[in-house]
């Protein structure tokens, strides 16, 4: 997957005056004093599409900030620009405090709202890359920042192309040995009063990688359920291991959330964490990167098929997801092709991911689902087939859990309200 939109330079060329107004040549800086924006000529800029009442500016503002002022003590010629979404001026000189950058000034809406239309802005964070001729050519900073860090500047479509043939060299060579080792540490450490294991006892495994932490709510529901798949599969004997990579804040927050976890973890504060978070690219939490017996990167949407699958998504590969869809498209053969719902008061009819079905949230339960669904076309109405089962009096005969209904059971936990940001 490319890491980034490179947009051409043709008919695309920055208009500095789109910075000024009619009454204004000029950029505020978080001191309050005026710069002009002629000085920016030459510079490679971002123009930082930000918000202090959303979360997400709220959490990738400050390591854009580090990146920024690594960036300045380098010497680099880069600068930043934020263009506000806030709702008032107080919100502004509040968020822009946090800032080290220069600003539109808050007053100035026309200015704000003719770069959100040239640049096409549907979304916050977004960080748009002016090289130094003024010329848009990235549309995915903040991926890149979170991706690469300080390594993506100046963002030039050259550059990025090396950073991800890096990548793949990497991921070539990868093991888990190299993924989770140090030259100081060749073990990770286990719930047996941080007993410490060998990482050469996980050659040869499946291994998840799980990114969470104590503060995240999303977390705090998955983690249970990984625990029960994570058991279920010990005892079938499965060559399968966890290891716990802690984003917590603090040692306490760590050993709070290590302990209601049955499987193996870093030490608090590893230098291999940030390594590992910006390796795997990992936004949000809880994440679960899937490393297969090789060393390799099997998926890294292990939350999200152990969600729809649980147990049954072992050993996470292409060939078993297949022989999963396979055995539910059998198994709902044998379900009604609709289903009159009291409460909807609406026919629902049997779809699948190739008839209308797909990643839908479930009305009953509120839990997300994936492909085979109960739907009324007329509102798009959707139901898990295992709420089927709890809700109509004309139900289907009630099945033992099985791969029919398995990818259903719960949320996949992709949605914005249930993703905690890195």
């Amino acid at each position: 997957m490319e890491a980034s939109t490179v947009i051409t330079a043709t008919d695309k060329t920055l208009s500095y005056s789109l910075l000024t107004s009619e009454t204004r040549d000029f950029l505020i800086s978080s001191s309050g004093d005026q710069v002009k924006v002629d000085e920016l000529e030459g510079r490679t800029i971002g123009l930082y599409f930000s918000a202090n009442w959303f979360t997400q500016c709220q959490n990738f503002t400050p390591i854009l900030a580090d990146i920024y002022n690594q960036l300045k003590n380098q010497g680099a010629n880069f600068e930043i620009v934020f263009v506000s979404s806030d709702e008032n001026q107080s919100s502004f000189d509040k968020f822009y405090k946090t800032m080290p950058w220069l600003a539109v000034p808050f007053s100035d809406l026309q200015s704000k709202k003719s770069l959100t239309q040239k640049f096409q802005i549907e979304g916050i964070p977004s960080l748009i890359i002016l090289d130094s001729c003024g010329e848009p050519i990235q549309t995915e900073g903040v991926e890149l920042i979170y991706r690469y860090g300080v390594q993506a500047f100046p963002f030039t479509p050259d550059r990025i192309a090396e950073l991800e043939s890096e990548e793949k060299a990497n991921q070539a060579s990868q093991t888990i040995e190299k993924l989770l080792s140090t030259q100081t540490r060749d073990y990770v450490i286990s719930q047996n009063e941080q007993f410490q294991v060998p990482i050469s006892q996980l050659v040869g495994k499946t291994v998840g990688l799980y990114f969470s932490a104590l503060w995240c709510p999303p977390c705090e529901k998955f983690t249970p359920r990984l625990a029960t798949v994570y058991n279920n599969l010990k005892d079938k004997k499965m060559d399968f291991e966890i290891v716990f990579i802690s984003i917590d804040r603090d040692e306490a927050g760590y050993l709070n959330c290590y302990q209601s976890m049955p499987w193996l973890a870093l030490p608090y504060g590893d230098e291999t964490i940030k390594v590992l978070l910006k390796y795997f690219n990992v936004e949000g939490i809880p994440s679960l990167i899937i490393i297969g017996p090789d060393g390799k990167t099997v998926t890294k949407e292990g939350r999200y098929l152990i969600n729809l699958h649980l147990d049954m998504a072992f050993p996470f590969t292409e060939a078993q997801l297949l022989r999963i869809q396979e055995k539910i498209d059998e198994e709902a053969k044998s379900y009604p092709k609709s289903f009159y719902h009291n409460g909807h008061r609406h026919e629902l009819n049997l779809v699948s991911a190739s008839s209308g079905g797909g990643p839908f949230i479930c009305c009953e339960c509120d839990e997300q689902g994936s492909g085979w669904a109960y739907q009324c076309i007329e509102c798009g109405y959707e139901i898990h087939l295992k709420c089927v089962q709890e809700v109509g009096e004309d139900k289907p005969e009630k099945k033992e859990a099985s791969a029919a209904n398995s990818f259903c059971a719960c949320s996949n936990g992709q949605n914005d309200k249930d993703f905690g940001r890195v």
